[in-house]
């Protein structure tokens, strides 16, 4: 009976899809909690370390471990257990407290990594705490921090000082790379190895995404790998990284660092939000990603895939429903 059982229960897994989530921050999170109730899917979410701001920064300096953050997001996003669990680790610290900043998942995290002396190993931990379904792997395992070089040839140092710019937002980011460089973990190798489908983004293109790239082996797993990959643009610019793109910048310098016809398909938002929220972002210079429908509709590599993704908030970010819809179709042709 019990080898039965398992036979069933090996039969499902094999049957499951393997979805892989390359990136970091909110994008990552959305892309997670969209795809998370539908059964048919194994999924792992290979999340960016170069984060050094906020209470990750302070805590990658004070305890020299990797930044929790954005692993800390993945592993709601994917948490199958009661609501208020999850929202204990998003909990975050009064700015009156000496705690101030930092949220109860990220303390947590840290707290798991000195206990078991592994950051791998206390992410894993974490995930079982929170029962999730699939999992969290940090692209690398090397401390590391993202650089930028301007077209003025000066040179930021720090994934906050380039999210945040103190510098002038208005000059062009040259390129950027790590420093030291890092190697990949051999966990997200073997998961993007493995992977039936690959997503990238959405998420800020230079501190979420890029960065995932730079790291040793990545960018050539992704290449050799036979999973569809798909790319979902942002729906508005950042000021400071892309400043007046549209769709083709985007997928310009996803080809840059990740090469040429590596995406098989790239998914962009054709849904405009109202001129009241529009407004509202354009006072941080921020402006919503247009693209040439009649041009793009031609492309041979990557299929362009032209999509309604906006979700009804003021926050102008990708609705979970409607990625996972996007996906799902992909999965299933």
């Amino acid at each position: 009976m019990a080898k039965t059982k398992q036979s069933k229960s090996s039969a499902k897994a094999k049957k499951q899809k393997r979805i892989v989530v390359i990136g970091g921050g909110t994008g990552v999170f959305n892309v997670l909690t969209g795809l998370r109730d539908y059964p048919d899917y194994y999924l792992t979410a290979i999340v960016s370390t170069a984060d050094n701001g906020g209470s990750s920064g302070v805590l990658r300096e004070e305890f020299g471990i990797l930044p929790p953050g954005d692993i800390r997001r993945a592993l709601v996003a994917l948490s199958s257990c009661s609501p208020i669990l999850a929202q204990l680790f998003n909990y975050r610290f009064d700015s009156n407290s000496s705690l101030k900043g930092h949220s109860f998942g990220n303390l947590f995290i840290t707290a798991l990594e000195k206990i078991t002396n592994d950051f791998n190993q206390a992410i894993k931990e974490a995930g079982n705490i929170l029962a999730i379904k699939g999992e969290v792997i940090p692209v690398s395992l090397d401390n590391t921090q993202l650089v930028a070089k301007l077209e003025n040839n000066e040179f930021v140092i720090g994934e906050t000082n380039i999210d945040v710019p103190k510098h002038n937002p208005e000059l062009k980011i040259q390129r950027v790379f790590l420093s030291p460089e890092a190697k990949a973990n051999p966990e997200a190798i073997q998961a993007i190895k493995s992977a039936d489908i690959i997503v990238i983004g959405p998420g800020d293109l230079y501190t979420s995404i890029i960065p995932n790239f730079l790291v040793k082996g990545i960018k050539e797993a992704i290449k050799q790998s036979k999973a569809k990959k798909v790319y979902f643009c942002n729906i508005m610019t950042k000021y400071g990284e892309t400043n007046n793109f549209t769709a083709e910048d985007f997928y310009a310098i996803i080809e840059k660092y990740l090469g040429k016809n590596v995406i098989d398909y790239f998914v962009v938002n054709t849904e405009k939000p109202s001129q009241k929220y529009l407004d509202l972002y354009k006072e941080e210079k921020s402006d919503f990603v247009s693209y040439h429908q009649k041009k793009m509709s031609k492309w041979q590599k990557p299929k362009v895939i032209f999509f309604p993704l906006l979700k009804k908030s003021p926050l102008l970010r990708h609705d979970p429903k409607k990625i996972a819809s996007v996906i799902n179709k992909l999965a299933r042709s």
